[in-house]
């Protein structure tokens, strides 16, 4: 028996210390608002930076699938079809994701 009451001392314990723990953590809990606008702000600032990486990096992969593209069409390949629509979607996805983005945070 004396092991059994050990074992609820302690449980009882632990269950009072979760619960004033669970009591507790609203008391401490702040609002969001100040840190979404924050983030939206810092976002802001840092997005004409990111969106000129990303057009650049549009080019750049644009450039180098032309490069494919013209190397399978000289050859003779069948594909070359899938080749110019693959990097074409790519090119398109490219271009239009940052004006989304722009358009969502103005």
């Amino acid at each position: 028996m004396n092991y059994k009451s050990k074992h609820y001392k302690l449980f009882k314990k632990l269950l009072t210390a979760c619960v004033i723990l669970l009591a507790v953590t609203p008391a401490f809990a702040q609002g969001g608002a100040t840190a979404i606008s924050n983030a939206a702000n810092d976002i802001k600032d840092y997005w004409d930076p990111i969106k000129l990486i990303l057009k650049a990096v549009g080019g750049l992969v644009g450039f180098i699938g032309g490069l494919r593209v013209y190397n399978k069409w000289t050859n003779g390949d069948q594909d070359v079809n899938k080749e110019i629509l693959g990097y074409g979607g790519a090119m398109i996805f490219l271009l239009v994701v940052p004006e989304f983005v722009t358009a969502f945070f103005a």
